[in-house]
């Protein structure tokens, strides 16, 4: 299956903006952080089709898949 992944401020760096990623059927969030090399620890949001969801969701065909890190300021 395919989905678009969208990556947000510093995971950007030394990576890409979005990018079309092929995954097997049945495939969680957690396994396209495994591919991206990113920790769960590192995340602060993520999002699928615009909605809030746990890391461990299942992804379907064509899902947006956007991360996140945690967004600090003050």
């Amino acid at each position: 299956m395919n989905i678009e992944v969208r990556l947000f401020a510093s995971f950007r760096d030394g990576r890409w903006k979005k990018k079309i990623l092929s995954l097997e059927e049945g495939s969680s969030i957690i396994d396209v952080l495994h591919v991206l090399n990113i920790n769960e620890k590192e995340i602060g949001i993520v999002m699928v089709n615009g909605s809030y969801k746990k890391s461990d969701t299942i992804l379907n065909e064509d899902d947006i898949l956007s991360i996140f890190p945690p967004v600090a300021g003050g």
